[in-house]
């Protein structure tokens, strides 16, 4: 594993301190890799989402679709 140092304003220390004492993390490490894991999802999310809003558009979701696929589940549980 490699090692980064980062320097905090007191103010952001004292925040990532509380953060770790108060929310089980065992040291302030954990705390930001937790951190950045998230921002890894988020921004992994918002470029899956962007690509479903550039593609082609798809059969629409509507009544008749969910009355299909609640049919072939019956079916499928029943064979």
């Amino acid at each position: 594993m490699s090692t980064m140092n980062i320097s905090l304003p007191e103010g952001l220390k004292s925040f990532v301190d509380q953060q770790v004492s108060t929310r089980g993390y065992g040291t302030s490490s954990e705390y930001v890799r937790e951190l950045i894991r998230k921002d890894q999802d988020i921004q992994k999310l918002r470029s899956l989402l962007l690509e479903g809003a550039n593609s082609a558009s798809g059969a629409p979701a509507d009544k008749d679709y969910f009355d299909d696929l609640r049919s072939r589940v019956r079916r499928s549980a029943s064979s």
